[in-house]
């Protein structure tokens, strides 16, 4: 048995399209889900879409369940909450989130669906896989009790990080971003908002999420001495400028680099993908993560959506996709 559904393809750099698909009935250990939500990750899937992953990051930028290959043609993508129809008896009727592409239906292994929270909305749940990058770079920095934090780049993972950061204690937290339409998002979110001329110095810690030479150098410009900058941002085959000939040495600055393909060092040997991936979910109960959401589209208009956001057009927070009545 096998039923019809559509899936979104990159044809080529530039050209998405929605194809046909067959999704077969599950075997045993798997699911069948029945998307309701999936969300766009504007930095790294117009990356994707605009054909701007490296050739020698093929096989490290790989999805879960990606089909096809870079540059194209290829299914890709990683935000997805849907709601198992077949399978797991314990699983049928509940919404789960899986880091699968943008599809009307899919059939995986019941151990690729994590339950989504009572308390966490479907919608907002497709965010798990930012929240889950905020909780392995915060695992990576180790921010501890007062610290001084600043956040460069007020986008989706920029704010993910900053919505998490807020619940450390004693920390004194401001958002950056060259746009001061973020300062709204920042307010929704309770933190403290500023433009890069108006940021704040003597920071303990920076993250920085703006993906921009610029931001990077600004980020090393707020540390205190012997201060840390975790960087999460992903440049695709951008080139990025940097100037070290400052403080860099003489403050024995620091940057880090903070994936989310890999578990944390400072976690790896107590935790593993899905307690990071779980524990990320029930962070979401906090309507603070609403915010993050800047636009909303039905599934047959991802082509166009996604050429836009690649064309600079939109918010720069998580676009959600729905699919009721496609």
């Amino acid at each position: 048995m096998t039923s019809q559904e559509r899936a979104f393809w990159l044809r080529e750099p530039g050209l998405g399209e929605i194809r046909p698909i067959t999704v077969p009935d599950p075997g045993d250990g798997e699911v069948l889900v029945r998307t309701r939500y999936s969300g766009v990750s504007r930095g790294t899937e117009t990356l994707v879409f605009t054909g701007r992953v490296p050739a020698d990051q093929y096989q490290a930028m790989r999805a879960p369940h990606q089909e096809g290959d870079f540059p194209g043609p290829v299914k890709y993508g990683y935000l997805n909450v849907g709601v198992v129809e077949q399978g797991a008896p314990e699983l049928i009727g509940r919404n789960v989130f899986c880091l699968y592409p943008h599809q009307t239906a899919y059939v995986v292994p019941a151990t690729a669906v994590v339950p989504v929270p009572d308390g966490v909305p479907p919608a907002r749940a497709v965010l798990a896989g930012t929240v889950e990058t905020a909780v392995n770079a915060l695992w990576d920095a180790a921010p501890m009790i007062g610290d001084r934090i600043t956040v460069v780049g007020a986008g989706m993972v920029g704010c993910a990080v900053a919505a998490v950061l807020a619940r450390f204690p004693g920390v004194r937290l401001q958002l950056v971003d060259i746009d001061p339409d973020r300062a709204e998002v920042a307010r929704a979110m309770g933190i403290e908002f500023a433009l890069p001329e108006d940021a704040e110095g003597g920071r303990d810690l920076v993250v920085h999420a703006s993906a921009t030479s610029a931001g990077l150098a600004q980020s090393l410009g707020l540390l205190a001495p012997e201060g840390e900058v975790i960087e999460l941002s992903w440049y695709g085959d951008r080139e990025v400028t940097l100037s070290l000939g400052g403080a860099f040495h003489s403050s024995r600055l620091a940057i880090r680099a903070s994936q989310v393909g890999t578990v944390s060092p400072a976690r790896a040997a107590r935790r593993g993908y899905a307690d990071r991936l779980a524990l990320a979910l029930d962070l979401m109960r906090d309507p603070v993560f609403d915010a993050l959401i800047g636009g909303v589209s039905r599934f047959r208009q991802l082509p166009e959506v996604l050429a836009g956001l690649a064309a600079g057009k939109g918010p720069a927070l998580c676009h959600l996709i729905t699919y009721t009545g496609e």
